[in-house]
């Protein structure tokens, strides 16, 4: 792999066999900051950059960007480093299909833009460069050779490391947790669930249900019911080929399958398999790697092999998607799982609680605060989790809440983010054009009067501020438009907002009526 940096990416440093484990946060920062500054010579990086800076302006770049460094370039991907999760989650959420389109347009042979967080970089650089003890036998030279696997390796996870080494399952890792006894079935997600055990019981009605795509928000039981149908599969047929990937893993193992020129060998072992099942759909990018995923998923479906497919969104929603493959994935069973009522949150509190009191018996948890917090919390069961955690925690150091109203104070982060309604880019484009009386497809065409312009950059700015669409996508669903007119758009709005307080005022009516 091409490494911008020396040895623990840090600039100009001579490689050695041996690094020392002395790091701290100002050190990764200072790392970030010499590659962000100039030091990184990957001539594509560099105007990336730039243009990054160039699109975004430097108040924005300098703010998620100032700190970002080229780790390298291989297979496909490139992959770069932040000091902070939380850099790392608001490139990847605002700016990874922009970073991944300039990259593209500089190398068309990358494919995928990844985001690691520093400190994991360094950890990670210290396992390739520190020069493995050489065992003795033939089991010791395996394992000397594996010791010096590029940085670019296959993702792992200590959590579901055991999951991993199963008889049968190959592909992203599995927690041994996302069984169907352990999911809590419940009136949003009944069906849902009831198509999932048809898949992996194999009873013959799951032909129908092929491909069977699964969406929801995050925090619903998307992955849970995927990785049940993979445990259930293989556990009833133990001879059967199961492969579990995200979407995430399906573009590296093929990025990485192209520039080992294995494609061809890949191809053959994903066709042999009995059950696929992809998470995470929403993030599969690149045409290449789509057009393969396109091809694989009509063998598939052809030779009456079984696909199940997740994304947050239903496959006419999934504009990042080409249409061939948008149309495979809307010929089988598109299923929602909705968020969970209160006799659904109140199970789930309850099975947790059983479950910590084997652990702690003598946890006492009153009834009516679960149930209260059953009320409260009512936007996924992920959140639900966290209140029981909270609920754990205070109960394990403390007597627990003193009353609802502290209650309250402690659970107001999870309680807020229920207010928030999931808006499409449809919903921003009707309401505006409906409030300006012009045609919906008026602001999706190419009319320039100033009757159009004015709404369609209206609501390409609502886009931008009320749903996590990036600036390439939001173009995309106006008219296939670049993502600089969607950025000039919203700067646009937002100096007029501040020299017009009536506009102002109807964009502050238009955002209520689309929450309505």
């Amino acid at each position: 792999m091409k490494q911008t940096g020396g040895e623990a990416f840090e600039p100009g440093k001579p490689a050695s066999g041996k690094l020392s484990s002395k790091t701290n946060g100002a050190d990764d920062d200072r790392a970030g900051g010499q590659a962000a500054n100039g030091s990184a010579d990957h001539p594509g990086w560099i105007k990336v950059r730039q243009k990054l800076q160039t699109t975004l302006g430097t108040e924005i770049f300098n703010s998620w960007f100032g700190r970002i460094k080229l780790v390298g370039t291989e297979g496909g991907v490139a992959v770069h480093s932040v000091p902070t999760a939380f850099l790392k989650s608001w490139i990847n959420s605002h700016y990874r299909d922009l970073l991944l389109e300039l990259w593209q347009k500089e190398d068309k042979s990358i494919l995928r833009a990844d985001v690691i967080v520093r400190s994991a970089v360094r950890r990670a650089n210290v396992r390739i460069t520190a020069k493995p003890e050489k065992p003795e036998g033939a089991a010791g030279e395996e394992t000397a050779r594996k010791g010096a696997q590029p940085f670019l390796s296959r993702p792992q996870s200590s959590r579901h490391a055991a999951a991993e080494g199963e008889p049968g399952f190959t592909g992203s890792p599995l927690d041994p947790r996302h069984t169907f006894a352990n999911f809590i079935e419940g009136k949003s997600n009944r069906i849902v669930y009831a198509a999932a055990r048809s898949v992996a019981e194999g009873d013959g009605s799951s032909v129908r249900f092929n491909p069977l795509f699964i969406h929801a928000n995050v925090g619903l039981g998307k992955t849970h019911l995927l990785q049940a149908i993979a445990w259930e599969t293989r556990l009833r047929d133990p001879s059967k080929k199961v492969r579990y990937l995200t979407a995430d893993y399906f573009m590296w193992v093929f990025a990485k399958a192209l520039h080992n020129h294995t494609a061809l060998s890949l191809k053959e072992t994903l066709r042999d398999i009995d059950l696929l099942l992809i998470d995470d759909m929403q993030f599969l990018q690149g045409k290449a790697i789509q057009a393969e995923f396109c091809h694989l998923l009509n063998e598939l479906i052809d030779s009456a092999r079984q696909v199940v497919v997740a994304a947050d969104r239903p496959p006419t929603e999934l504009e990042s998607l080409n249409e061939r493959v948008r149309s495979r994935l809307k010929g089988g069973v598109a299923l929602d799982i909705e968020v969970p009522d209160y006799e659904l949150r109140k199970s789930i509190l309850n099975m947790r609680y059983e479950e910590a009191r084997r652990d702690q018996p003598g946890l006492d948890i009153p009834e009516d605060i679960r149930h209260y917090v059953a009320r409260q919390v009512n936007t996924s069961c992920r959140d639900i989790d966290g209140a029981f955690n909270q609920l754990l925690l205070q109960h394990r150091y403390s007597d627990g809440p003193e009353g609802y109203e502290e209650l309250d104070k402690m659970l107001r982060h999870l309680i807020r983010s229920g207010d928030h309604k999931r808006v499409r880019i449809e919903d921003i484009q009707r309401v505006v054009a409906r409030q300006f009386n012009v045609a919906r497809n008026d602001l999706l065409s190419n009319r320039r009067t100033q009757q159009i312009v004015r709404p369609r950059q209206i609501a390409m700015y609502l886009s931008k501020v009320m749903t996590p669409r990036s600036l390439p996508e939001i173009g995309r669903r106006f008219g296939g438009r670049d993502h600089t007119t969607v950025l000039h758009a919203v700067r646009k709005i937002e100096d007029l907002m501040s020299e017009d307080h009536k506009l102002a005022q109807e964009i502050e009516l238009l955002k209520r009526l689309i929450l309505d």
